[in-house]
């Protein structure tokens, strides 16, 4: 079996104006993954001592909620496997419908979690279990949307739907900024602290919900409905043996998701928190100005599609790949020295880092076939996200607690180069190259010109 039989453009599916509904169910998946996820984040330090508790030292709570959301990425994994195994055999929407299902009754599940003053300890362990369980559906719903659309979207626009759907993510924070900044501007930072801080996850339970609804009427990918076919219902190889066939594909995905899980959780989330340690600028004021700095990001995002759709991938990634890694801790030295206002720093750090999400969805699917693109591309992102991403706002706050912040930028500059190596990895996935050159998304051409 090859890798290009199954990943070929698909010239006989209908245009853009025929895939609304796949594109909307893969986008509003992704708002509400991203909002759901986001939320515990930025409220984090409402909540921590409602839930966690407070330590002698001030910062025990934090560190505890910051803990539980590095432990819901260690789900994620897991959740990649088994979710993906399902979008891999029973199909890209079944799993979506059933990942989102379980996202939105865990959500639910925090907003109703009684604090440490009623139950004690048991409200950190509710806590822990309910982000394991959002961890094993979120470690699901990326990998089956980059798969559901990398075989739906039309060849000649491929790269614009990408960045649509992962646009959701940053919609999804941007949401999640903004219920923060409307809960500020309503109750106070006391009003959070005192229990406000529960309508977060509220507004999360009934994204979710709105999600699954939307998922009901969305077709099945006519790619996975014929590989299935053709493979006559027949079992999918085991995971090891995946990785060994297409172990450059797996590290492409890797070094890709590196960069984009480090810059996002960096420039998205935590830089408010940054930004505050070093006196800078206020952190609720900071948090309401990254509802600008992601509006800047998802307009990027759209415009890095397009281009890649119009110029061809590759010109388009050189550029916008190769940029964080001298800019990024340019940016943060200006931040720190005064010479560059946090309201710059923040929109030049979130513009480097839309330039690798915007193709990321359609980069990484289309290095594996059909059959195990899901539980392929899913199980290697969400153990890079686990292990590099989700640790990364603890990580942050040990080395602020340690007064180790200035080796925040070197680690995520390190980071950043991962994308720009995986152009190079790419190329060694035979597959990947055929198809992005028949699509026309190398060169910018329309298939079969000349």
């Amino acid at each position: 079996m090859t890798e290009s039989k199954v990943v070929a453009p698909l010239r006989d599916e209908p245009e853009v104006g025929g895939r609304r509904r796949e594109l909307a169910a893969a986008t509003v998946g992704s708002v509400v993954e991203s909002f759901d996820w986001n939320i515990y984040a930025v409220l984090a330090p409402y909540f921590a001592a409602d839930l966690f508790g407070h330590g002698k030292h001030g910062f025990s709570g934090v560190l505890g909620a910051y803990v539980t959301f590095a432990v819901g990425f260690v789900a994620r994994p897991v959740g990649s496997y088994l979710i993906g195994r399902l979008s891999d055999t029973r199909g890209r929407r079944f799993a979506l419908s059933l990942g989102m299902a379980v996202i939105a009754v865990a959500s639910l599940g925090i907003a109703a979690i009684p604090g440490q003053r009623t139950i004690g300890f048991w409200a950190a362990v509710l806590a822990v279990l309910a982000r394991v369980v959002q961890g094993l559906a979120f470690g699901g719903e990326a990998p089956s949307v980059a798969a559901y659309v990398t075989e739906t979207a039309p060849p000649r626009h491929r790269f614009a739907f990408s960045s649509v759907s992962y646009g959701g993510i940053i919609l999804g924070s941007l949401l999640s900024f903004g219920v923060l900044t409307l809960l500020i501007h309503t109750i106070g930072k006391s009003g959070l602290e005192n229990g406000g801080w529960r309508w977060g996850f509220v507004v999360a339970a009934l994204l979710g919900l709105a999600a699954v609804w939307v998922r009901r009427w969305a077709p099945e990918s006519a790619e996975f409905r014929r590989a299935r076919a053709a493979a006559g219902g027949g079992g999918r190889p085991p995971f090891l043996r995946t990785l060994r066939e297409h172990r450059w594909a797996a590290f492409t995905v890797f070094l890709n998701t590196l960069g984009g899980t480090v810059g996002y959780y960096f420039a998205l989330v935590y830089l408010p928190q940054y930004a505050a340690a070093y006196h800078v600028i206020g952190k609720e004021e900071a948090a309401s100005f990254m509802t600008v700095v992601l509006g800047v990001v998802l307009a990027t995002m759209l415009l890095t599609g397009a281009a890649a759709d119009r110029f061809g991938l590759l010109p388009v990634a050189r550029i916008g790949f190769g940029l964080p890694i001298p800019l990024v801790g340019l940016g943060l030295a200006g931040l720190r020295q005064g010479w560059l206002p946090f309201q710059v720093t923040a929109v030049l750090l979130g513009m480097l880092v839309a330039t690798v999400l915007g193709t990321l969805n359609v980069f990484t699917g289309l290095l594996f076939p059909t059959e195990v693109r899901a539980v392929g591309l899913g199980v290697v992102n969400a153990a890079t996200i686990a292990a590099f991403g989700g640790t990364f706002p603890l990580l942050a706050e040990w080395l602020g607690d340690r007064h180790l912040l200035g080796v925040i930028p070197w680690y995520v500059t390190v980071c950043t180069t991962g994308p720009a190596l995986a152009l190079l990895t790419a190329t060694k996935v035979p597959s990947f190259t055929a198809a992005i050159r028949d699509s026309g998304a190398v060169t910018g051409r329309s298939p079969g010109s000349t």
